[in-house]
Formats: C-alpha cells, sequence, structure tokens
C-alpha cells in the first residue's frame, strides 16, 4: 500500500487554519482568550496531518468538542486547537452496533439511538459534551458509563499511527482511560446496543432530563460538575457542608443549588475559576481533610 502524502504545515495555513479565534464561546463556561491557531475538521486525516505538522513546529495541540469540560487561559491558547464539530459528527448502524464519529453531541447520539429503537445510551441524553470527550473521560450519569455500551475506539497516537482499541485495551474507569494517559486522539467509536422501545426510550431521557434541570444550575454558564467525587464522599456534599454555598470570586460562583457546580454568573475569567476552585479546595481540606481534585481540565497557557 502507498503511504499517502501528508499535509505540511505550510499547506495547512495556506488552505485550513484560522488564526487568532476566539473561544470563549466554544466553551460551556464562557470564559478564555482566543486559539493563536485554529482548525475546524472535516476529516480524520486531516486532523492527524495537522496533529503531526504542528508538533514538529513546537506547537502545542488542543482537542475540543463541545469544551464541556473545559478552562482555557484567559491569555488564550498558545498552538493549535483542533475542534471536532458537526463537520465530524456522522453516524451509521450495523444492526445494534452504532459506529459514531468523535465529535457527534452525546445528546445526538442517545436521540440517534431511540429513535432506531435502541437502548443502552438514556443515561448520555442530558451530558453536555461529544463522543471523543465521553469516551477520554469515561462519562456516566444516572448508574450508566461509556465503558457499559463501547466495543472499540478509533484512536491515533502522536506519532500519526491509527489504531483500534478493545474495552479492556481502553482501561476506562472513573473519569479515566488510556486514551488520556496516553494523549491519544479518539477519532470514533463503536457502540454495541440492545433492542428497546422507542416511545420508553424517550419517557426515560425525559425523566433524566427533568432530574437534572431540578437539581442542577442549568440556566448558568458551567463546565459541569467541578471536581472528582472523592472516595466515600460526594464533593457538592462536602462543599456545602462547608457552608461555601454562594462563595463568589469575580463573576464566578459556588452554585446555590447544587454546590459541586461553580457556575458564571456574568463577565468571570478563567483566573476567577481558578482562584474560587483554590479556596474551595483550601477550605474542604481544613474543614474535612478531604483534598478535591478538579474534573474540569484546566488548560494550560504560556509557560513560564
Amino acid at each position: 500500500m502507498i503511504e499517502r502524502t501528508r499535509l505540511t504545515w505550510q499547506e495547512l495555513l495556506s488552505q485550513h487554519l484560522q488564526a487568532d479565534v476566539p473561544l470563549k464561546d466554544l466553551v460551556s463556561i464562557r470564559t478564555g482568550g482566543p486559539a493563536r491557531w485554529f482548525l475546524e475538521v472535516y476529516d480524520a486525516d486531516t486532523a492527524v496531518d495537522a496533529w503531526l505538522a504542528a508538533r514538529a513546529q513546537g506547537l502545542p495541540v488542543l482537542f475540543l468538542g463541545k469544551g464541556s469540560n473545559l478552562l482555557v487561559p484567559d491569555a488564550g491558547y498558545p498552538g493549535l486547537v483542533i475542534h471536532f464539530g458537526e463537520g465530524f459528527s456522522k453516524m451509521r448502524l450495523e444492526g445494534a452496533q452504532l459506529h459514531a464519529q468523535c465529535g457527534v453531541s452525546l445528546k445526538a447520539l442517545a436521540t440517534f439511538a431511540a429513535d432506531n429503537s435502541l437502548a443502552g445510551l438514556s443515561f448520555a441524553a442530558g451530558i453536555p459534551g461529544t463522543l471523543g470527550g465521553g469516551l477520554i473521560m469515561n462519562a456516566g450519569a444516572f448508574n450508566g458509563e461509556m465503558s457499559q455500551v463501547v466495543t472499540s475506539i478509533d484512536c491515533a497516537a502522536p506519532d500519526g499511527r491509527r489504531f483500534s482499541l478493545n474495552l479492556e485495551q481502553a482501561q476506562l474507569s472513573y473519569r479515566h482511560s488510556r486514551m488520556m494517559k496516553e494523549g491519544l486522539l479518539v477519532l470514533g467509536a463503536a457502540l454495541n446496543l440492545t433492542p428497546g422501545h422507542r416511545d420508553a426510550l424517550y419517557a426515560t431521557m425525559a425523566e433524566f432530563q427533568s432530574l437534572r434541570r431540578e437539581k442542577q444550575p442549568l440556566s448558568w454558564p458551567s463546565a459541569g460538575s467541578f471536581f472528582k467525587r472523592p472516595a466515600g464522599y460526594y464533593a457538592g456534599a462536602l462543599i456545602e457542608q462547608a457552608g461555601l454555598k454562594g462563595l463568589t470570586v469575580g463573576g464566578a460562583q459556588v452554585s446555590e443549588k447544587h454546590a459541586g457546580f461553580l457556575i458564571n454568573i456574568g463577565g468571570a475569567t478563567t483566573a476567577d475559576f481558578i482562584a474560587l476552585m483554590q479556596e474551595v479546595q483550601r477550605r474542604v481540606l481544613e474543614r474535612f481533610g478531604v483534598a478535591l481534585e478538579p474534573e474540569v481540565r484546566i488548560i494550560p497557557g504560556e509557560p513560564g
């Protein structure tokens, strides 16, 4: 097989890349500065070529889906942001196996499955992320998680190799995966579902959405649950018991509705959220001796 010619950095500059693209509206918490370079992805080859070309230029690379779990530096991202959105969100069925690209939203994935009377993804309907991020984080809710349905994951490595991981190889655990550990790019996946009833699946998804609206501050920009669940505890309960509901730094606030959420009440910066996070961590550690770890990914900016 003849190996194809990869796109060079200069070719990417002339054909595909955008400069100084604002990221604030592409992340759910609504903070952060622009990307130095930005690529909207429509095919896997271009994504992998861009990753390799940027690395050869000494530039860091950030893969971005719906940005539902990210804090981007206020000064912006100093490298290349590769965005997997609507142009990389195809889905198809082979019997009860659903094949999807990484840019498809988890809501769209669950809806597509329900429309085809396939069960197994109802838990994901309210998770505000994409399949790629959901697999890397092993996203879950309502006693369901991605590890329960995934059979294989299409990946790329930093050296450009493309390969598939099965469930065991992917090492999915609580908010963790081999892809996260090794910095792999998730391009898509195959999910094994089971026959279900469309109306029952939609009823379940509606119930889950109602519970989210009742318990979570969905009307405010946030990055979802900000902290990981500490062993033997719930982060939100510890924060509430420490009396931190409503604690505010700049435009960032511990939600009055659910203390596990840090929300943007208007004009917040990433620096505000980091300062608020650190204060919450300090007080919870002081009160309970429990060290809270962020579930949100905090993206580094310029070195030093």
